[in-house]
């Protein structure tokens, strides 16, 4: 961390109040931002989704659970893997105890993986996690809304990534967003993604630190979220660190 220059607190107000002009520009930024996305035009979603849930079988017009909107995590979590990833588990520690708060807002919240519901509830249960988190597997779900890849396509190198068609393909899952809206007449449209660091915003722990005077310190790891582990792991990782 470099050295930071020790002030008055006059000189240090002066220089707070400053980056507050700067902070609320941002805020007014991202306020029209947001009403922007708001007015992007919808398309309507053609196929019968279905998902395996703690309550069986559901359709997506049943994750809406009797409210007009739905937002999905789309988690990673392939059929053939061990456990989940370790960078989508980061977010997912964001959020326990939102969906009573986003459904008297008239929204439904779901995280989605390709992985089969057994391993989602055992995942769920070690890591402390109530948050609705249903299966899509033998679904053209994750596929279809661009976070699933065929081996084809990744055998190419390149895949269809963040409205990338250029992108590198890393694996066979990748992490997004998706937001949908039903009507009174049940019909259902695909209102807006985002993927990569449009997720951002959705990590309480990034936000947190992002506030720290180090920020997220991750400056000369091998990649960006290389010190995550899952949120039961630390303190192992700990301990290991101290033996040797």
């Amino acid at each position: 961390m470099s050295a930071h220059p020790i002030v008055s607190q006059d000189e240090w107000l002066a220089a707070r109040k400053a980056l507050l002009a700067r902070e609320k520009e941002f805020t007014r930024a991202r306020d029209a931002l947001s009403e922007a996305r708001r007015r992007l035009p919808w398309r309507k979603v053609e196929k019968d989704y279905r998902f395996r849930t703690a309550e069986g079988e559901r359709s997506l017009a049943e994750l809406f659970e009797g409210h007009s909107q739905l937002l999905v995590y789309h988690f990673m979590f392939a059929p053939d893997w061990d456990g989940p990833c370790k960078s989508c588990s980061f977010w997912a520690d964001s959020f326990n105890g939102i969906e009573p708060h986003l459904a008297a807002r008239d929204v439904s919240f779901a995280a989605i993986s390709r992985a089969p519901l057994d391993k989602l509830k055992k995942t769920a249960q070690r890591l402390g996690w109530g948050f609705r988190w249903v299966s899509s597997g033998g679904s053209d779900f994750n596929y279809d809304f661009g976070v699933s890849f065929t081996p084809e396509e990744i055998a190419s190198g390149r895949v269809t990534y963040n409205y990338n068609s250029a992108h590198k393909a890393y694996g066979s899952d990748m992490p997004g967003v998706s937001v949908f809206y039903k009507d009174a007449g049940g019909t259902i449209f695909h209102t807006y993604s985002c993927f990569a660091r449009g997720i951002d915003t959705l990590n309480g722990a990034y936000n947190f630190l992002d506030l720290a005077p180090k920020g997220r310190d991750e400056a000369g790891l091998p990649y960006a979220m290389a010190w995550v582990r899952l949120n039961d792991e630390y303190a192992v990782a700990g301990r290991m660190e101290m033996a040797s």
